[in-house]
């Protein structure tokens, strides 16, 4: 175990240092403004951070289940399990120090229960490998197609639309329901599609990227408009479900420019791709959260571009 945890430790020394001086400057100011606006948030709804534990449960098992190297490690040996345990647990351990300085014991216990089982969940195609049904998406989004099936997203959808109709007397309910459905579809962003894929799709970087988004946002956002409609009648008012809803979509065109900025690494894709999630569900309160996204937005368009052109030459 203390070979294969030191192995993922200097794989994350080495993505950092991949990131570039400036990018990890500006996700260490990012995140310094995140956990000031966790600690303030918890202190003043200690009620909200019973939600802490399951969301990041599942942020580790949407990343687990897109894991490629879990066959490598059961020919290496049949009980890594308990590997991918403690690294879970390891990563959930500054949560749940977090939580501890606030004064929550208890989800801080629960955050550390949860994420070491992760680990024992099935990877996502073997999942798919058995369920195999006619995908109500066009096949050119492929990543809705794949992920859908994958995660039986809908499925998923259909319960979170389910359990916040059925809460619908609270705005929490569709908010909450909004950021499980975010992570589903962060899943499906979170693999590159092979280069043959993008060589034939792509007439130039603009038009390629402005395809992608289209598509992903068509999409998000019509599975999105059942949650804006019960928060717009529900306490808080079609304000704030418009500004809500805008807000969930720039977070999916990020997610979705993430990908391709650094396509075809899927270590980089994933782990920025869940930086700027993260970062961005908890700091958006923050007063000095929207001149730093815009800056990571318009890196994120210019880098997507450019990378776009280099893999196919333009």
């Amino acid at each position: 175990m203390l070979p294969y945890l030191t192995l993922r430790l200097r794989l994350l020394g080495r993505l950092l240092r991949e990131l570039g001086w400036l990018r990890l400057a500006l996700l260490l100011i990012m995140l310094a403004l995140v956990l000031l606006q966790a600690l303030a948030a918890l202190r003043g709804q200690p009620r909200a951070a019973w939600l802490v534990p399951p969301l990041l449960a599942w942020l580790l098992l949407s990343a687990h289940r897109q894991r490629t190297d879990t066959h490598l490690l059961a020919s290496a040996t049949p009980d890594f399990r308990p590997w991918l345990a403690a690294e879970y647990a390891l990563l959930a351990l500054p949560v749940a120090l977090l939580l501890l300085a606030v004064g929550v014991g208890g989800p801080a216990l629960l955050t550390l229960a949860l994420a070491p089982l992760a680990a024992w969940a099935p990877p996502a195609r073997e999942a798919a490998a058995r369920h195999r049904w006619r995908s109500l998406f066009r096949s050119e989004a492929f990543e809705w197609v794949a992920g859908m099936r994958a995660a039986n997203g809908l499925l998923i959808w259909l319960v979170l639309v389910g359990l916040a109709t059925w809460q619908r007397a609270s705005s929490l309910a569709p908010v909450a329901g909004l950021v499980a459905w975010l992570l589903v579809v962060l899943a499906c962003y979170g693999t590159p599609e092979p280069v043959t894929m993008l060589a034939l799709a792509a007439r130039s970087p603009r038009q390629f990227l402005r395809r992608r988004l289209g598509l992903g946002l068509g999409y998000a956002a019509a599975t999105a408009l059942p949650f804006g409609i019960l928060l717009g009648v529900g306490p808080a008012g079609w304000g704030a479900a418009l500004a809500v809803s805008l807000f969930w979509l720039a977070l999916v065109a990020m997610l979705i420019l993430t990908k391709y900025a650094f396509y075809p690494n899927i270590s980089h894709i994933r782990t920025t791709q869940s930086l700027v999630l993260a970062l961005s569900l908890l700091g958006a309160g923050h007063p000095a959260y929207p001149p730093l996204m815009l800056v990571s937005a318009a890196g994120l368009v210019w880098q997507s571009r450019r990378r776009v052109g280099q893999v196919l030459g333009f």
